[in-house]
C-alpha cells in the first residue's frame, strides 16, 4: 500500500491523542480498527500482510511528550510538534535539512509512536535522523552535531545508548550520518537503514525487547555551531502495531 502522508500522519497523531483522553474502552478499539493496526516486521513489512506491504499506521514519532531547549539557537522550535513527527526530509550532501528543530545546548526531546511501538529484531530497530553531512564529501570527516539516545517503555524508566566519545567514529552517538530518505523528493525507504541514511540503533545492544519512547539529549559538554543537535525524524525499522 501506498506510504503515509505527513497529512494523514498528523490526522493520526490526533486521534491518537483524543482517544487517550477520552472515556471509554471501546474509543482505543475503534480507533484501532479505523487505523488497521498490526503486528509489523522490519524493512517495513508485516508478518500479517503480503510481503513488502506496510501494514502500520505509522513507522515515525506521532507525538513530542516533552520538549526542554538548552541555550543557544532556537531553530524550528516555533515548529514544535509537527517539525520532528512524521518522515524525515533529508537533503543530500553536500548539506543538510532545514526541516529540523535545534534542541540547544544539552536540550532534550522525548517522542511517543502511539499507536505503533518499537521491537527488538532483526538487525536495527529505529533510526534517528539529524542533518548531518560530510564535510567536503569525506566520510570519514562528518559534521557531527551529536546527541544521546534512550528508550523507554513506560516513558518513566530509560535506558540509554553509551554516547561519549568526541571523535569519530562516536560509538553510538546519533547526529552523524546524512539523512537521503525523503518522501517528498524521493522513494528512498526511510524504514530500510541500508539507504535511508541517518543513525540506526539495535535494542538488543541494551537487552530491551521493546520500547515506546525515545529521548534524545545534546551533549551538553561539546559546545560550537557543530555542538548543537538538530532532530528531523525518528522511524521505526521493527514495529508492533497492537
Amino acid at each position: 500500500m501506498p506510504s503515509t502522508t505527513e497529512r494523514e500522519l498528523a490526522r493520526e497523531s490526533t486521534l491518537v491523542s483524543l482517544c487517550r483522553r477520552a472515556p471509554g474502552a471501546f474509543l482505543l478499539v475503534g480507533l484501532s480498527g479505523l487505523l488497521g493496526c498490526s503486528a509489523c516486521g522490519s524493512a517495513g513489512t508485516d508478518g500479517n500482510a503480503r510481503s513488502g506491504e506496510h501494514a502500520c499506521p505509522s513507522r515515525f514519532a506521532t507525538s513530542v511528550e516533552s520538549f526542554t531547549a538548552g541555550p543557544g539557537p532556537t531553530f524550528g522550535q516555533a515548529n514544535l510538534p509537527q517539525v520532528v513527527l512524521g518522515p524525515p526530509k533529508g537533503a543530500k550532501p553536500p548539506g543538510g535539512s532545514f526541516d529540523v528543530v535545534t534542541l540547544g545546548n544539552g536540550g532534550t526531546i522525548t517522542l511517543g509512536f502511539a499507536p505503533s511501538s518499537i521491537v527488538d529484531g532483526p538487525g536495527p530497530d529505529f533510526i534517528v535522523f539529524e542533518n548531518a553531512f560530510y564535510i567536503d564529501g569525506d566520510p570519514n570527516n562528518p559534521y557531527a552535531e551529536l546527541a544521546s539516545v534512550e528508550v523507554s517503555d513506560d516513558g518513566e524508566n530509560f535506558q540509554a545508548f553509551p554516547c561519549t566519545a568526541s571523535a569519530a567514529p562516536y560509538d553510538s552517538c546519533a547526529g552523524i550520518q546524512p539523512v537521503y530518505a525523503n518522501p517528498d523528493e524521493n522513494t528512498i525507504d526511510p524504514t530500510d537503514p541500508a539507504v535511508a541514511g541517518g543513525d540506526a540503533f539495535d535494542l538488543a545492544d541494551l537487552g530491551v525487547a521493546q520500547a515506546r519512547y525515545v529521548r534524545i539529549t545534546d551533549r551538553v559538554d561539546l559546545t560550537g555551531a557543530n555542538g548543537l543537535f538538530d532532530l528531523d525524524a525518528v522511524s521505526i525499522v521493527n514495529a508492533d502495531c497492537p
